[in-house]
């Protein structure tokens, strides 16, 4: 088993710093950047957990949509370029793009 790097030890606990504040202001409380946080978070989930996007959907349908809409809201290019893309190409491309989202959503 590899050590986590430090992005994804990053979304994780930002991940769930976002599903508490989800649960207790609901999903209207959060901020943009806190909701493209979770649209990640979503994402990773499912590539991380079951190897694909298909756990993702299961667990918010419009991660991705919203996630694309929110990156480009936010004028974060890396991040908008990869919720962009087909369900498939995501999940392929989904391990190389992680730094530059990360990246992108920590220097918002």
């Amino acid at each position: 088993m590899s050590v986590p790097s430090a992005n994804e030890t990053w979304i994780v606990e930002a991940g769930d710093a976002v599903i508490q504040k989800k649960a207790h202001e609901g999903v209207d409380g959060l901020a943009p950047l806190e909701r493209l946080i979770y649209c990640l978070w979503v994402a990773d989930y499912g590539m991380r957990n079951a190897g694909d996007l298909d756990t993702a959907h299961d667990l918010y349908a419009d991660f991705q949509k919203e996630g694309a809409q929110l990156a480009k809201d936010l004028s974060m290019q890396a991040t908008q370029e990869a919720f962009v893309l087909s369900k498939e190409d995501l999940q392929r491309q989904y391990f190389e793009r992680f730094d530059g989202i990360c990246n992108d959503i920590k220097h918002a």
